[in-house]
């Protein structure tokens, strides 16, 4: 076997580790992470350095990891600046660290890309705890605090997180998403049929406000939209942004990187008044998920938000058969509209870890925290 750490996706072989990747996922293509570092997405200046994993057993590419080592905590979606905080109180470096996840989307898919055909020589779990075993003795040797892997699958095979969480050296962490689930419906009507009357009234008086104040909306893929869709686009993302007060680190070039890559994975919901462009959500396909990502506007019109980023992703997710839709992190508003909660998992290991006894005791009342919100995001659910 030959294991590489890599400091740019372009030295993988692209087919190979497009291979390794179950359902299509957009985020784990090898055009996707490299439209990251090709457009600057993933740079020194956001803190964001590849060091990505391939494993190659007699020349061929078995499995690969995306990793960044970070020297910071932005872009991840799972907040341990109270963990630096304590590292720098007792005079030891939290930066750099790994963090196997996707850059700026806290969004669900395998970390360890792994061939479904080992020859029988390895099984999935023996090449999972080789990596771990390699890379933690490396991180001791570089002066790695810790490797951090976030959002790893958890609804099928091959699950990664389960997998991790029987490690008795690594720290989980729990957190709650929400996710919306096609049961087989053919229709949107089919959807709204299953909600509470309340609830279902609700969403249509919302979509109708959008219609009566002159909005249209038109879905476009990467075959469709036109450059002057992906400036306005990347104009709303930038202003979101800057609204927020935060920092807008993908751009034009990656959007329409990757909406040439991946043309059919690529949604883009753009909504018109009055011969004019006015706001855009963006959100990217696999073989059976749909995953919500970005939104931006420059005109406020009553419920667009929720018909662009929401009701549009669920008419198309059940036009294509899509599984589940995935809309991105947080908001308890999206459980009226059909998005149920669900407990995501992050897995940690850290070296050296001065407060064990301290994090264990934090993370258990964490768990606690999220088990109790869930069950009352539970206790709201729409559906009848």
């Amino acid at each position: 076997m030959e294991l590489r750490l890599v400091q740019q996706i372009a030295d993988i072989d692209r087919q190979a580790w497009n291979a390794l990747v179950v359902d299509n996922n957009p985020f784990l293509r090898h055009e996707f992470l490299q439209a990251l570092e090709d457009h600057g997405c993933v740079s020194a200046q956001f803190g964001w350095y590849p060091q990505h994993v391939a494993l190659y057993d007699q020349g061929r590419l078995i499995a690969a990891m995306p990793l960044y080592a970070k020297t910071n905590s932005y872009g991840e979606f799972v907040f341990d600046q109270a963990w630096s905080q304590a590292w720098q109180s007792v005079g030891l470096a939290y930066f750099p660290k790994w963090v196997s996840s996707i850059p700026y989307a806290p969004v669900t898919g395998q970390r360890f890309l792994i061939s479904h055909d080992l020859n029988d020589r390895y099984t999935s779990d023996q090449i999972r705890a080789l990596l771990v075993k390699h890379f933690q003795k490396l991180a001791e040797e570089q002066g790695v605090s810790g490797w951090h892997i976030l959002f790893a699958e958890h609804y099928e095979e091959p699950n990664d997180q389960a997998w991790l969480s029987d490690q008795a050296d690594w720290l989980i962490r729990h957190d709650c998403h929400f996710h919306w689930f096609n049961r087989d419906y053919q229709t949107f009507d089919d959807f709204l049929a299953q909600l509470k009357p309340k609830k279902r009234k609700n969403i249509k008086q919302e979509r109708r406000k959008v219609e009566e104040a002159g909005v249209t909306l038109r879905r476009l893929n990467g075959h469709t939209a036109s450059e002057q869709d992906w400036q306005d686009f990347a104009y709303f993302y930038e202003k979101t942004f800057a609204e927020k007060h935060s920092l807008a680190t993908l751009n034009q070039g990656f959007f329409q990187a990757v909406a040439q890559a991946l043309p059919e994975q690529v949604l883009l919901v753009m909504a018109d008044r009055d011969g004019e462009t006015i706001a855009g959500s963006l959100m990217f396909v696999s073989d059976s998920v749909l995953f919500g990502r970005h939104w931006g506007c420059i005109d406020e019109v009553n419920s667009l938000h929720f018909e662009a980023c929401y009701y549009q992703g669920i008419e198309f997710a059940i036009e294509k058969g899509l599984k589940r839709f995935e809309p991105g992190a947080g908001g308890e508003h999206k459980i009226a509209r059909g998005f149920e909660p669900i407990i995501s998992q992050s897995a940690h290991w850290l070296t050296p870890n001065p407060f064990q006894e301290a994090l264990n005791g934090f993370l258990l009342e964490e768990q606690r925290m999220i088990e109790d919100y869930y069950a009352d995001c539970q206790s709201h659910s729409p559906f009848q």
